[in-house]
């Protein structure tokens, strides 16, 4: 070691090797005293009893202060080789280490604001069954609102992580038009406005240079499908007879399936599902959505559906804790590969709009299917 590793010149007491060779009284013990030793191994600096800069509390050099071995396998310093301490310590009373002080147990957290999460799925809530039951129309304006916003947190994100420029205006127009089309028209309508909607893309996107079309093309499609596309089948749902009980009973089953899995998952969730997708969510949580799904199928089947059968029941909530999950570990992957937590920040305690859409977008097509097969389209 040699003395610039210390950043300190030699300290007082300490002459070194001289020309005249060694100093009377002044070699050191022992062998006789060569001053070519004394100039590969030098003596180290005695370090003062008083620290320079407060000791254990001053920190504002930035140097980084241990408060236990570097190394699992290091030895900790003992009481010699310890610094100044506040108070003294008797030879009975080891001087506390932090290494050796058990750590705290880690506390199982939501990771959100539980309560700003509740007060704005409540609100919501009241929302969206005072527009489906009282106007209809009124609710499906409520879903082309929550797709344009859809598509614009979407199409931002990919913009802002991708540099991907789909083309928001008429994926916006579109979208909101392709919701209509399916409350009135059925399903030829949405498919028909689907249609139109992804050339429109094409078009749109053609008054800009021709670097990147394809890529940017191809998420606009993507984002008229995964967004629009999957949401008119709520209106189609609604377009029945009886259609604010199936939408009811599909927002209901959907809602049951997430608080399953969170309330299952958080309890008693040790066996991860999707670890590289979705490290929170587990087998068991999956188990708990399983469950409560079906439990609330049974009931909404027997009980607001006509002429629904409990057992029903037990199909669709099996299917929509399926696709519920698919839905939600879908959308982690597309934000896993953004780079980013949440899609938006509109709604505190949730994220984004997409954020309350990922589990409901694909269980809709899946709740309507299933009801048109055991009921009929109403």
């Amino acid at each position: 070691m040699n003395d610039s590793s210390w950043g300190a010149p030699p300290q007082a007491g300490y002459w070194g090797p001289s020309a005249q060779g060694p100093v009377q009284g002044a070699a050191p013990a022992g062998p006789t005293y060569d001053a070519h030793d004394a100039q590969q191994t030098r003596p180290m600096p005695i370090v003062p009893e008083v620290p320079a800069h407060g000791g254990d509390q001053d920190d504002d050099r930035g140097a980084a202060r241990l408060s236990g071995p570097l190394f699992r396998d290091d030895t900790p310093p003992t009481a010699s080789h310890a610094g100044p301490s506040h108070r003294p310590q008797s030879p009975q009373e080891p001087m506390p280490s932090a290494a050796h002080q058990p750590a705290p147990a880690p506390k199982k957290t939501a990771g959100r604001d539980l309560g700003a999460a509740i007060g704005v799925g409540v609100g919501l809530g009241a929302v969206i069954i005072a527009s489906l039951f009282f106007v209809k129309a009124v609710f499906i304006g409520v879903i082309a609102v929550a797709v344009v916003v859809g598509l614009w947190e979407l199409t931002s994100r990919l913009s802002e992580r991708k540099g991907i420029r789909a083309p928001l205006v008429p994926l916006a127009i579109g979208g909101a038009a392709m919701v209509v089309a399916g409350y009135v028209r059925g399903t030829e309508g949405a498919w028909v406005a689907m249609a139109l909607t992804a050339l429109a893309v094409l078009v749109w996107r053609m008054t800009e240079p021709p670097e990147g079309y394809l890529k940017d093309v191809t998420a606009g499609v993507f984002a008229a499908f995964y967004v629009p596309f999957l949401a008119t089948f709520v209106a189609l749902m609604l377009a029945a007879d009886d259609g604010p009980r199936r939408v009811l009973t599909f927002l209901l089953l959907t809602v049951v399936s997430d608080t399953g899995a969170y309330a299952v998952g958080w309890r008693f969730g040790t066996h991860k599902l999707a670890p590289r997708i979705s490290p929170g969510k587990t087998r068991e949580g999956l188990l708990g959505a399983i469950g409560f799904a079906m439990a609330a199928g049974a009931l909404c089947m027997q009980f607001l559906i006509d002429d629904g059968s409990w057992w029903q029941g037990l199909v669709l909530g099996f299917a929509v804790a399926a696709s519920a999950t698919l839905g939600d570990l879908g959308e982690s992957m597309i934000k896993r590969d953004l780079g980013i937590k949440d899609m938006g920040t509109l709604l505190p305690g949730h994220g984004g709009i997409m954020d309350r859409l990922d589990s409901l977008l694909p269980t809709a097509p899946v709740v309507w299917l299933l009801l048109v097969l055991f009921v009929g389209s109403g």
